[in-house]
């Protein structure tokens, strides 16, 4: 996949991921939501971890994924973005570790999600052994391209793949928004936010007139 395409994919996330924010350290509070659903007999979790501090995996709830899922995880990664010139793929940035935490996390969303990554993972499996007798990560990249082409698109999936599609929007989703919130990820788009300067002239004049700004 062309990794400027998959650009595409982050406004999508930014939008559509508001949980997202507390994997990148922005926590909340879920006590109240939990509660409301009498989760813990109404007790809530209480206050949500300090994830700007670097902690070990699996520290702050257990991990989900199996090794072989994990495998998968990685490969499926690297499909969605490869590597290429400008910087590695995305498993070797760590979105597989991501991956695990999102769907390990005991909230009401990371729980839904969680139930959709691994059901979809069982069906990559699946349907690679039911084309060529082989699990997905044992299949030539081709094969397992071929595959993930077959899901990429919920309005183009068939009918009885329409919840793989929703499998594959969901993953490519976090996979996106995991690499591109990395340090290898804002390099690779060229982001240059949050650099001290010395001096501010102001915005280009060329944008303030397409603006219709003074």
């Amino acid at each position: 996949m062309d990794r400027r395409t998959t650009l595409k994919w982050v406004l999508a996330v930014s939008a559509a991921w508001p949980a997202g924010q507390a994997a990148l350290g922005q926590a909340t509070t879920a006590a109240a939501e939990v509660a409301k659903e009498g989760g813990l007999g109404g007790a809530g979790y209480g206050t949500d971890p300090d994830l700007v501090t670097p902690h070990k995996r699996g520290e702050y709830w257990p991990l989900t994924l199996t090794a072989a899922q994990r495998r998968l995880a990685g490969v499926l990664s690297d499909l969605i973005i490869p590597a290429d010139e400008r910087s590695p793929g995305a498993s070797a940035v760590g979105v597989v570790d991501f991956v695990d935490e999102w769907v390990s996390a005991p909230y009401p969303r990371n729980r839904d999600d969680r139930k959709t990554v691994l059901e979809g993972l069982d069906w990559l499996d699946a349907e690679a052994t039911r084309r060529s007798g082989k699990t997905f990560v044992a299949l030539e990249a081709a094969t397992q391209g071929a595959i993930c082409d077959d899901i990429c698109s919920l309005s183009r999936a068939s009918a009885e793949r329409q919840q793989a599609a929703r499998f594959f929007a969901l993953y490519r989703d976090l996979t996106a928004g995991a690499f591109y919130s990395s340090p290898v990820g804002r390099t690779d788009l060229e982001y240059i936010g949050n650099v001290p300067r010395a001096s501010f002239e102001g915005a280009p004049p060329d944008l303030l007139k397409k603006l219709n700004l003074p």
